[in-house]
């Protein structure tokens, strides 16, 4: 492929163009691609022919070299005959005899050496970050190179790729010929940097002063400030003299805010950061704002068991316990009462400065409904309400919100012996009832159900006497004889010996519901018992005459 030389001017060896070369400049422009040419080796030539598909290239050797065009970015336009070129050896004879060239291979092998020249030196190259791959991101610095997760900044970003596409400097940290691997790091140059801004900023860090920082960080608990090379906590309680759930609802990663050291160790180098010390503290002036007795306004802005807080103002917030909250006391949560972001009226109960704690009441804003208990139910009175719970005792009855009545089982009947309150009532029952008494110091209502009706014992006197004869209905049968009921609401006992003559199996021959001719042998109304005989009505005994029969016992 080398041109014919017939044709140059006497001492010419090489023409190309309108330039030609002596054998002393070739020599010079060869002099070290000349000697021993090896494969993978960088020589310069001069580019003697371009044809369809390649560059030939002359070396100075037996025989000319080719480059395929398409290493040419822009084709044949991007290279002239006579254009001086680096060239890397792919392979020194092929099959057609003649040498190959890549000028690809060759721009990255002196490129590699620069880098690795800068890697010795320690010197820092810039780089786009293209790609994500395994471990870390993949950077153009001209070859390709590694960026590994934990050498990408201090702390390694969660969001990869708001980085791509994004030029930085970065060093050269390791090298490999023998795998062309290039690994970066842009965590050493953060880190230097820094260290020169750090030993500058804690030179001037002091309590009480005023910095900025930037939020480099997001916890639960609070947020790191970078204030250059330092980090310093700000704790959520910190931020806000008001209610933070969360740090987030102030500030985010990347803001830049003002903040006052509140700690500095110099020799741990830790700095406690507040955002709320740049305002007074609402608390100072708490009392002569919101004195005791004063009605406020207040927003929900917390519920628990025992009770709801309102903020007042920011920073500021009072408690009002369950207790506080209703005249009731059935109320078994808060939320049956307020709910989150109610706006509601209460009044200052206590003030602790010291804890910064205030207490509130609700119900204060409406009247006690026990200080005119008295007026609204006088003792006799017949009111109406609903049973709002049963104890073995009696059952209580709600009369309006916030005033509970008591009725003692032993109010519930004139006549019926009641074992428990269910028997007669249940639970949200609407019963009517008469105030039997008050105790307005304790708040205590006696309710009597029994006394809406006549004691049918108060009229037993002048209807019952001794030696009456009645008839009477068998309701119950023991073993010491049976109760008769000679009239709705009075029961009268027969003895067992008061049965009749026929003493054996006297009381088989008794059965409930039977009806009885008896004589009234006894009255006691004091304790509301009645003496009847069977025997004494079957004998025609009179009432002046005197009975030998035992005490009324005790039912089983």
């Amino acid at each position: 492929m080398a041109k014919e030389q017939s044709s140059r001017p006497a001492g010419v060896v090489a023409e190309f163009e309108d330039k030609e070369y002596t054998s002393e400049e070739l020599a010079a422009i060869y002099d070290e691609s000349i000697r021993n040419f090896k494969q993978g080796e960088v020589i310069k030539g001069i580019v003697v022919d371009i044809t369809h598909d390649s560059v030939v290239v002359d070396v100075g050797f037996k025989s000319e070299g080719i480059i395929s065009l398409e290493e040419f970015p822009q084709g044949a336009d991007s290279v002239k005959i006579g254009s001086e070129v680096e060239v890397f050896i792919e392979d020194t004879e092929n099959d057609d005899g003649v040498m190959v060239f890549s000028i690809e291979k060759a721009a990255r092998m002196r490129l590699w050496e620069q880098l690795l020249q800068k890697h010795n030196a320690n010197e820092t190259v810039r780089g786009v970050i293209f790609g994500k791959i395994k471990g870390g991101l993949a950077v153009d610095i001209g070859l390709k190179a590694f960026l590994p997760g934990s050498q990408i900044d201090v702390r390694p970003p969660k969001n990869l790729d708001a980085l791509l596409g994004r030029e930085f400097e970065f060093r050269i940290i390791k090298m490999n010929a023998k795998r062309g691997n290039i690994v970066l790091s842009r965590r050493v140059l953060v880190e230097e940097e820094r260290k020169v801004t750090k030993d500058s900023t804690l030179s001037t860090l002091e309590e009480g002063k005023l910095v900025e920082g930037m939020v480099k960080n997001i916890t639960d608990y609070g947020a790191f400030i970078d204030l250059g090379g330092v980090d310093g906590l700000l704790h959520i309680t910190d931020m806000s003299w008001g209610r933070i759930n969360h740090p987030s609802e102030i500030l985010k990663v990347g803001d830049t805010v003002n903040v006052v050291v509140l700690k500095f160790d110099k020799e741990t180098e830790r700095v406690s950061l507040g955002l709320k010390q740049q305002t007074p503290d609402p608390w100072a002036n708490v009392q002569e704002k919101y004195p005791i007795g004063m009605r406020v306004k207040g927003r929900v802005v917390s519920i628990t068991d025992y009770g709801a807080f309102l903020e007042l103002e920011n920073g500021v917030e009072g408690l009002v316990h369950i207790s506080e909250m209703t005249w009731s006391k059935h109320v078994r949560h808060p939320s049956r009462i307020v709910n989150i972001d109610d706006v509601v009226e209460a009044e200052v109960l206590n003030i602790d400065t010291e804890k910064k704690r205030i207490s509130l009441g609700i119900k204060q804003i409406t009247a006690n409904p026990w200080d005119k208990i008295e007026e609204r139910y006088p003792i006799g009175t017949s009111v109406e309400g609903s049973v709002r719970n049963i104890t073995d005792f009696g059952a209580f009855v709600e009369i309006e919100d916030g005033v509970d009545g008591l009725i003692h089982i032993s109010d519930m009947s004139w006549t019926a012996k009641i074992k428990h309150p269910s028997e007669i009532l249940k639970k949200k029952d609407t019963v009517k009832c008469k105030v039997l008494k008050i105790d307005k110091e304790n708040e205590r209502i006696s309710l009597g159900l029994k006394q809406l009706e006549p004691d049918p014992w108060e009229n037993a006197a002048k209807k019952y006497s001794m030696g009456m004869d009645v008839s009477a209905t068998i309701v119950k049968v023991t073993n010491f004889g049976a109760f008769a009921e000679i009239e709705p609401g009075i029961e009268g006992l027969i003895h067992v010996s008061q049965l009749t003559d026929k003493q054996k199996g006297a009381r088989k021959e008794i059965k409930v519901g039977q009806e009885v001719d008896v004589k009234i042998i006894k009255v006691d109304l004091e304790n509301k018992k009645i003496g009847l005989s069977m025997k004494a009505f079957a004998t025609g005994m009179t009432g002046e005459e005197s009975y030998e029969i035992e005490d009324f016992p005790e039912e089983e």
